[in-house]
């Protein structure tokens, strides 16, 4: 493992392995007002796996697997036995953990897995002391390697003080813990509304093609508040469209792309003067503030 703030990226090209059941669908009136399909959907490439399963009731977990190296990341730690049951049937072994941040349902499984694979972890050095096993603490503008893949560290806290994101330039994807969701935001426990905007504003100068893994399937709920509060949002019906019909299959609606959040989801779009004028906040109002408001608003939903 190499740490460093100020290394280039890799110049190797990786991509991405995803299931066809995980490939985005979006109406062609939304794509025309977007992107291409072919950037929504998953990009066939050889040397990066992305496994995406179920853990606890809601939990995304995800491992990442670099071929190239052998090297294998679990992204948060759920639940042991699902991660294990992947690891086993794929025939990965576990090298690192990579945490988002400290709650139980996302650090829980360190220390088992730790025990069962001898893994390293690397976690967020503003909540070290409570990131089970840690072994690389890591900030915001930080860089690290692990295999041929290098990972960008991005500051999102909000949900949690110290709240880090994990990026990757070569594989387009940003894997945010709770700090963004498909439209909606995690909740404020411990941050203010001026620092979680701050970190969605990072995150939305990410290229719009990134795909996000956040770790929740809160989609449906978070469907049901953006459109009390963002109706007249074409790109939103759309998109509502799309996840009816993906969870009525049974099917996940995450990876998100940052395109499609900052298009539909309200937590990104405090600034826009639409959704302002639904809300009934003034123009000077700070975009902070707008967000707050609209996290106050969720919290009793």
């Amino acid at each position: 493992l190499a740490c460093s703030c100020a290394a280039a990226p890799s110049q190797m090209r990786w991509t991405l392995l995803l299931p066809a059941a995980l490939r985005l669908s979006v109406p062609h009136t939304l794509l025309s007002r977007s992107t291409s399909a072919k950037q929504l959907s998953t990009v066939a490439m050889p040397s990066v796996e992305v496994e995406q399963f179920r853990a606890l009731n809601d939990n995304y977990a995800f491992l990442v697997h670099d071929a190239s190296t052998g090297a294998t990341m679990a992204i948060d730690t759920p639940e042991v036995s699902p991660i294990m049951d992947v690891l086993n049937r794929r025939g990965w072994k576990l090298s690192h953990v990579l945490n988002t941040h400290h709650h139980h349902d996302h650090a829980g499984g360190n220390l088992e897995l730790k025990r069962l694979t001898g893994c390293k972890i690397i976690g967020p050095a503003g909540e070290a002391s409570r990131i089970p096993g840690i072994d690389t603490p890591v900030g915001g503008g930080d860089s690290f390697e692990v295999g041929n893949l290098r990972f960008q560290v991005i500051d999102v806290g909000g949900h949690t003080k110290g709240h880090i994101a994990f990026y990757n330039e070569e594989m387009k994807s940003a894997f945010v813990g709770d700090s963004l969701f498909a439209l909606g935001c995690g909740r404020l426990f411990e941050g203010t509304p001026e620092q979680a905007w701050a970190s969605l504003q990072r995150l939305a100068a990410l290229p719009p093609d990134t795909k996000v893994y956040c770790a929740h399937e809160y989609t449906e709920a978070n469907l049901r508040f953006a459109l009390s509060v963002d109706s007249a949002n074409p790109d939103l019906q759309d998109r509502a469209k799309v996840i009816k019909q993906l969870r009525s299959e049974g099917k996940p609606t995450v990876p998100t792309s940052i395109e499609l959040e900052l298009m539909t989801n309200p937590f990104m779009r405090a600034s826009n003067a639409e959704l302002r004028a639904q809300l009934g906040v003034s123009p000077e109002e700070k975009d902070a503030a707008v967000f707050g408001k609209l996290r106050k608003m969720k919290d009793k939903f």
